[in-house]
């Protein structure tokens, strides 16, 4: 089921701007201009691929989102495709040269089941020296205890009404699986609505487990959007992987 945040239009139109200044695009574009071909995996509104196509890429740039209220933000852009699903729902074969998962999209690959048919259907999808470019949180940060409703972002929307959001953690599964809820409210909103969420927070060697039993092989790991190295105290895990031999 999709999180609510990304299924309620009203909410949905405002993820861009709750996302504004987002570093890991100045990461991801590079990798996105030098590729023919991308696939962009929980693409959400489809800033990034909005974006290359805005600074001249002229190749194959594919969206997928299972949100339609999501894609109906990155559909303002046709020259793009959007498709509504997950990698479940399609069969791609050797045909991107670059696979993208943003915004911390693979952390929501709960299961392990799940996320070893992602990974399967992402290794499909490459071409034979394709890329699989992604990020996950470090658990060893343990970024979530930062999850309080103390930490209010907040945004106008284009009728000039101000919609504060917070997170709060109400769940620990195990030892790498948080659920939380992200809390939207607005003066010009009937009551507040509420987003419940659960991600994984994978470390580097169960990380590269889950990659390489999937046939792909790790290229290339930092530690944040400045490409600094990943140690124990870096706030990312951000993984270039390829097809293994």
């Amino acid at each position: 089921m999709v999180d609510r945040q990304f299924a309620d239009p009203s909410i949905a139109r405002l993820y861009d701007s709750f996302c504004a200044g987002r570093r890991d695009f100045d990461f991801y574009l590079p990798l996105v201009m030098s590729a023919r071909s991308v696939l962009d995996v929980g693409c959400g509104t489809g800033q990034l691929l909005r974006l290359a196509r805005e600074r001249g890429h002229a190749g194959r740039l594919c969206g997928l989102d299972p949100a339609a209220a999501m894609l109906d933000q990155a559909r303002k852009r046709s020259d793009i495709e959007w498709i509504l699903g997950d990698l479940g729902s399609v069969g791609w074969d050797r045909e991107f040269d670059l696979v993208v998962m943003t915004g911390h999209a693979f952390q929501v690959l709960v299961e392990d089941d799940e996320l070893r048919a992602a990974l399967a259907a992402i290794r499909s999808a490459l071409t034979e020296n394709g890329r699989f470019a992604f990020e996950t949180r470090n658990p060893l940060v343990r970024e979530w205890e930062h999850w309080t409703p103390d930490d209010v972002a907040e945004v106008t929307d284009d009728a000039g009404a101000v919609v504060r959001s917070w997170h709060e953690v109400d769940t620990r599964i195990g030892e790498d699986v948080v659920g939380f809820v992200q809390t939207f409210a607005s003066p010009s909103w009937d009551g507040p609505r509420a987003s419940r969420s659960t991600l994984r927070f994978l470390d580097r060697d169960v990380l590269k487990s889950f990659l390489v039993s999937a046939g792909l092989a790790v290229e290339e790991q930092f530690g944040d959007w400045s490409g600094g190295p990943l140690t124990d105290t870096s706030p990312e895990i951000i993984t270039i992987a390829g097809r293994s031999a």
